[in-house]
């Protein structure tokens, strides 16, 4: 499929997305840092104590990111304001959709189980800094290769209720279900650290907990890449493929943002 522009370029929908879709989760990973900095110092200990180099910098590329995404977003038609409003959900819808995920990420699990295989050992050395080495163990892997995993059967009603903005579940890297991590196409380093954080955050605050928090987030941002827990998810993962990056512990992390109420 392609969008054609004064006919004379041609441009691929699909590869445009895929590339907004790179640069949304980056800015998520900056977005992430930049709020785990305005936690831990004001301003004034910023302007004050900061190296100038570094301020100006950040500053005037936040800026022209700023002005760019406030253009294109001058452009999008208008109804698109009218198809972001969620109905209001009742106490009673909210405790069914905890059901459905938490309901959902079980049967995923005992369906994948038989066959998934374990981490091989390159790839556990690889993240074995980053992960307790018990969980590590017990995570188990599933390569779909070109297949998809389906769309849950409760989004049909949920968007009978009025959501249309789900998880594209088939075009995801992965999903986690419990320890059963799926990939829809091949294992790559970013989406394996990225789901393995979900089965830490799992394990930490448990399933149903899980479940909660994120659908109850969902339902305030209105978007599964905005909900914390995934975007803690993003950070993390961007942070353990920065070049030269200290080793962390994500259960520490994770941890750390229970504690705290960020999810």
């Amino acid at each position: 499929m392609y969008w054609c522009d004064d006919a004379e370029e041609r441009i691929s929908v699909v590869q445009l997305n895929s590339e907004l879709r790179q640069a949304q989760l980056e800015l998520v990973s900056a977005h992430c840092a930049t709020h785990y900095l305005r936690l831990r110092y004001s301003a004034d200990d910023l302007a004050r104590f900061g190296r100038r180099d570094l301020l100006r910098k950040s500053a005037a590329a936040a800026s022209a990111l700023y002005q760019f995404y406030q253009t294109v977003e001058q452009r999008l038609p208008q109804v698109e304001n009218q198809r972001e409003l969620f109905p209001q959900i009742t106490a009673e819808q909210v405790a069914q959709g905890i059901r459905w995920i938490a309901g959902y990420l079980r049967q995923q699990r005992d369906t994948y189980l038989p066959r998934a295989r374990a981490l091989d050992s390159q790839i556990r050395t690889r993240v074995a800094p980053y992960f307790p080495a018990p969980l590590l163990e017990t995570v188990r892997i599933v390569e779909l290769d070109g297949d998809r995993l389906a769309l849950p059967n409760f989004f049909a009603e949920a968007r009978g209720l009025g959501f249309d903005s789900l998880p594209d579940i088939p075009h995801m890297d992965s999903l986690t279900f419990l320890e059963v991590i799926v990939f829809n196409e091949n294992l790559s380093e970013r989406a394996l650290f990225h789901a393995l954080v979900h089965t830490v955050q799992i394990q930490i605050l448990g399933l149903e907990r899980y479940a909660e928090l994120w659908l109850r987030a969902f339902l305030k941002t209105r978007a599964h890449f905005t909900v914390p827990l995934e975007v803690h998810a993003f950070s993390l993962a961007s942070k353990f493929l920065r070049p030269g990056e200290q080793k962390f512990s994500v259960e520490a992390q994770v941890m750390h943002w229970a504690a705290a109420d960020l999810y």
